[in-house]
């Protein structure tokens, strides 16, 4: 279980990553972050591009960047959106969550200070992981 101080570790740095989003043409700016096994946390945040399919979410741009830091384990991850909605993975980032475990909280987080957080088996019930193959 991670503390209510690391969540809010984890939602500070999605808070301040998220204003280097890359969002010239949704204007939907979104930051994340994760906590790696080490302790440290991975902030990371949206980059569009003119080719639409060619963006990268938040998440998985702070799971990448934990990876390339040498981390190989993911412990939490947070995702904040600039609206009062909660922040929620799409899809693809879900799967790409899932590669760590099914159990690993989702912070779900917004700008007012409000958070949630759901597992990714509640987010990704029946899902696909590494133990299958």
């Amino acid at each position: 279980m991670v503390t209510t101080s690391t969540i809010k570790k984890l939602i500070k740095e999605a808070a301040k990553t998220r204003h280097r989003a890359y969002a010239p043409y949704s204007k939907f700016h979104v930051g994340s972050a994760v906590l790696g096994a080490s302790g440290k946390i991975y902030g990371g945040c949206n980059v569009e591009n003119a080719s639409y399919g060619l963006t990268i979410c938040a998440e998985r741009t702070a799971i990448f960047r934990a990876l390339v830091s040498g981390e190989k384990k993911i412990q939490a991850i947070a995702v904040l959106y600039d609206k009062t909605a909660l922040g929620s993975p799409c899809g693809a980032c879900r799967q790409v969550i899932r590669e760590f475990g099914k159990n690993l909280p989702v912070i779900q987080a917004n700008l007012q200070g409000h958070y949630q957080i759901r597992s990714l088996e509640e987010l990704l019930p029946g899902s696909f992981g590494p133990e299958v193959l």
